[in-house]
């Protein structure tokens, strides 16, 4: 019975499209018919995002993928950090240690604002020989001084950080003396650790000095006995 159905509506089918339309019967416009389109010409038409678009978003997220901004993210509050603690070291103590065995407030305070100098020495080069010769360091004998050393290093440093690429971030730095290796590993690992954390080391060292002077102590992570965070303040 269904086939029977199927066959008669076939027939009807056929039967109705051979009968021509009466010539009063109007034809259909060319509107109506751009409107009548199928759901495959709807999608065609679907509007997609500009290649300018994709590019612009790329190249943010690549922005944000920089070895600087992954990596470092910590690098200008510990710039700043080190900075304030700098300022406070008093003039006129430059020969004052507190233990025989220690550095003096001087070398201490000198040796804190040259070591953005060895971050820009372990992204520019492969490697550091120890017993190599080396330009004899310059004497610092006021905080003004060490300041604007380094301020000068921290920004040369940073503007090489700006620059670094995966691939150089990546490759391997060598320290050793003469043909002994001392340490290996990859460039942007040991310059967190012989500056970012190197930097913290000495300033601890720097906030006692200081303490022992009587001289305010900087706040650095959190606050000090004399001072609150700028932000908490």
């Amino acid at each position: 019975m269904k086939a029977l159905v199927d066959s008669a509506r076939v027939r009807t089918t056929i039967s109705i499209q051979q009968i021509s339309p009466p010539d009063h019967m109007p034809k259909t416009s060319a509107r109506s018919k751009s409107s009548r389109k199928s759901p495959k010409s709807a999608k065609k038409s679907v509007r997609r995002p500009s290649k300018s678009s994709k590019s612009s978003k790329s190249n943010k997220s690549s922005k944000q993928e920089s070895p600087l901004a992954l990596l470092f993210p910590d690098l200008d509050a510990e710039i700043s950090t080190t900075r304030r603690m700098l300022e406070r070291v008093p003039n006129g103590n430059e020969d004052w240690r507190p233990h025989p065995r220690s550095r003096t407030l001087g070398d201490l305070s000198t040796h804190v604002a040259q070591l953005p100098g060895f971050g820009i020495m372990m992204l520019t080069t492969d490697e550091y020989d120890g017993l190599a010769g080396r330009r004899p360091e310059p004497k610092l004998s006021s905080s003004a001084e060490r300041l604007k050393v380094f301020d000068q290093l921290s920004a040369q440093m940073k503007g090489i950080l700006q620059q670094l690429t995966w691939d150089r971030a990546r490759s391997n730095w060598t320290l050793r003396l003469g043909d002994k290796i001392v340490f290996q590993g990859p460039r942007t690992t040991i310059l967190r650790t012989v500056f970012v954390t190197h930097s913290a080391h000495h300033r601890a060292q720097l906030g006692v000095y200081l303490r022992m002077l009587e001289t305010p102590v900087p706040w650095s992570y959190g606050r000090s006995a004399d001072e609150e965070p700028s932000r908490m303040a």
